[in-house]
């Protein structure tokens, strides 16, 4: 179960990145510059694979084909921890979201932005 957690944590904050920034939710200029930083250095030491990508991308899409990511097993685990197999599912902190509505609606209402300012 822990490679399961490990793909899962590979591919959900570039997930969440991918959403947030679809939202038009990003950090001021100054922060953006230092966030996105460490948001891609800390993907790619902290996993032994990490791909950025665009949806859209068939260059991406060809690169991603070549993962390990065993993707029914990954929805079977999120079905255990969020009673959801659908994807996206997005986590801040810890801390289950919900989906895409979900979290458009936790953006307008500004609970992302507390819960990204809060601390696990």
């Amino acid at each position: 179960m822990g490679s399961y957690r490990r793909t899962a944590s590979l591919l959900l904050p570039g997930l969440m990145a991918a959403l947030l920034l679809s939202l038009g939710v990003a950090p001021k200029e100054a922060a953006a510059s230092t966030s996105s930083s460490a948001f891609v250095q800390n993907a790619i030491y902290s996993n032994k694979i990490a791909i950025f990508s665009k949806s859209y991308c068939p260059y991406c899409l060809r690169a991603k084909r070549h993962g390990n990511y065993d993707g029914a097993r990954i929805q079977n685990v999120l079905l255990d921890l969020t009673g959801r197999r659908t994807v996206p599912q997005v986590f801040v902190n810890g801390k289950h979201i919900g989906g895409s509505d979900d979290l458009s609606t936790a953006v307008r209402s500004g609970q992302l932005q507390k819960l990204l300012a809060s601390s696990r």
